[in-house]
């Protein structure tokens, strides 16, 4: 039997770059197919030939052994290709009904029959288990929410081929646990499912088969119960990994951030704590649990209604993004795509956003010399992968986009840096890379403040661990103190900790 999908020889050329060279693999029916390999591997490019946003250089693609060309989205989506990117397509001010069957609005006498869509709508969510109504607002909805609709919606039109790029990125636990249940459902009503991500727990728990992908070559495609994990790290990198997360005790650099009863929107009651100079405090907490409304709170976009912050015993008066940066306290932001970046800039323009105010001419006009020369630094420095810093950043991976984010805040002069979700979407080499810089952040004196859902990496990384539950500060534990169980425990609602 033909296999339900299968690349041959496929190769992809950008100006400057070549994405996917020779690639070959087959993705059988009724089975979950990890793909996998550090970011800029050619994954998405992969998956934007297969959804027919893309046409390949060279080789083709087969479904169920019949070769096909897309030249358009639509073609895949009509063959039974649906793919569900890690950046959403959706339209925030549409309702969630009108998100779901964009495209294919139910009509009657040319007319959206909104009777028919609402009751189409109910019935998909309650496919995969979302208590929404169907006439809300998209842009109203939490991230994880979003990304539940995105699946919806691939699954309206009945594919066959599904593949999920970091599906459960901005997903709570619970939702993980309902699409894990849908995957599975979808494999054993025998659709083959891609599956891409960087989380090693997820892919060697959910799935049969894997591909691994390396600077857009194929490296190896075998059934995942021969393979180790340190077996597929070391083929994803090319090397061997040690301690992934770097870390090195350090003495304190001095007095640092402190904050005294700030509140604002998204903290329940008000918040204090304290991060000396050289410091990695960690934040963990379930999804909605404040942390990041927290850290928007610090960088003045959001507007606090109370409390006092102070670095290195200065009082600082914050109430704009401009303010912290000025007061150097600077953020990486959870969606780096709506918030973290200029997707239409090049990586030199994104580079020098922030300090070129300071390197202008009088004021009014750009030092080309230093933007050229900063930029090419701080990419060589980062080791950040772009033909040129004239590329699009929109271009970049995911890993590499958030290093040009944190390029731009090496080019300022930082006290507090605030790193919401900083490896959301990047894979186990470029988390490495990250965990490096944010060590030696911290040795040069920088106060850093990481955000992570992921219990291993905020364990790994952090001197101390801040855990907030329901938009109030519940503990802080020293490094030595914590582990997965406590953090877990203390992060969980009231009633559900009791339960347990």
């Amino acid at each position: 039997m033909s296999p339900a999908l299968a690349f041959d020889g496929v190769s992809m050329a950008f100006p400057g770059v070549k994405a996917l060279d020779d690639v070959s693999f087959d993705v059988r029916a009724g089975s979950i197919h990890a793909l996998m390999g550090e970011n800029g591997a050619g994954k998405s490019t992969l998956l934007k030939i297969l959804s027919g946003a893309y046409t390949p250089s060279g080789g083709s693609l087969a479904l169920a052994g019949r070769p096909r060309t897309f030249g358009a989205t639509a073609q895949a989506l009509a063959a039974g290709i649906a793919v569900i990117y890690q950046e959403l397509h959706l339209v925030p001010e549409m309702s969630v009904a009108e998100n779901l069957f964009l495209g294919h609005l139910p009509q009657t006498c040319g007319l959206v029959n909104r009777r028919a869509l609402a009751a189409a709508a109910r019935r998909q969510l309650e496919l995969i288990g979302e208590d929404l109504d169907p006439e809300t607002k998209l842009g109203t909805l939490s991230l994880g929410q979003r990304q539940m609709v995105e699946i919806a919606k691939a699954l309206t039109r009945g594919a066959r081929i599904i593949a999920f790029d970091e599906p459960t990125s901005s997903l709570s636990d619970r939702e993980v646990r309902r699409l894990f249940t849908i995957i599975r459902e979808l494999r054993s009503r025998g659709c083959a499912v891609l599956y891409v991500s960087h989380r090693m727990e997820e892919i060697f728990e959910l799935c049969d088969r894997i591909t691994i992908l390396r600077d857009g070559r194929h490296v190896d495609t075998a059934d995942l119960a021969t393979l180790t994990r340190d077996a597929v790290v070391q083929r994803m990198v090319g090397r061997k990994l040690a301690d992934i997360y770097n870390y090195t005790p350090r003495p304190p650099a001095g007095p640092g951030l402190v904050v005294a009863g700030l509140c604002g929107p998204g903290l329940a009651e008000p918040c204090t704590f304290s991060a000396a100079a050289g410091e990695i405090l960690g934040f963990f907490g379930l999804i909605g649990a404040g942390r990041s409304e927290l850290l928007k709170l610090l960088f003045g976009s959001a507007e606090k209604t109370a409390g006092r912050v102070t670095f290195a015993g200065r009082a600082l008066t914050i109430t704009s993004p401009r303010q912290a940066i000025e007061a150097g306290i600077v953020l990486c932001p959870e969606d780096r795509k709506k918030e973290g970046i200029v997707p239409v800039r090049s990586v030199l323009e994104n580079t020098n956003l922030s300090a070129r105010r300071r390197q202008a001419h009088a004021g009014l006009f750009i030092h080309e010399a230093w933007e050229q020369t900063n930029a090419r630094e701080r990419t060589a420095q980062l080791r950040v992968k772009t033909p040129s810093v004239h590329q699009l950043i929109r271009n970049l991976s995911g890993g590499n986009q958030q290093k040009v984010i944190l390029a731009r805040w090496l080019s300022e002069k930082v006290n507090v840096i605030l790193l919401d979700e900083p490896t959301r979407g990047i894979d186990v080499g470029a988390k490495s890379e990250i965990y490096t810089i944010i060590q030696d952040l911290a040795r040069s004196g920088v106060c850093v403040i990481v955000v992570s859902s992921e219990l291993p990496e905020v364990l790994g990384v952090s001197d101390r661990i801040a855990v907030m539950r329901q938009g109030k500060l519940a503990a802080i534990l020293d490094r030595a103190d914590a582990t997965e169980e406590k953090l877990l425990k203390l992060a969980l609602p009231l009633e559900t900790a009791r339960a347990s």
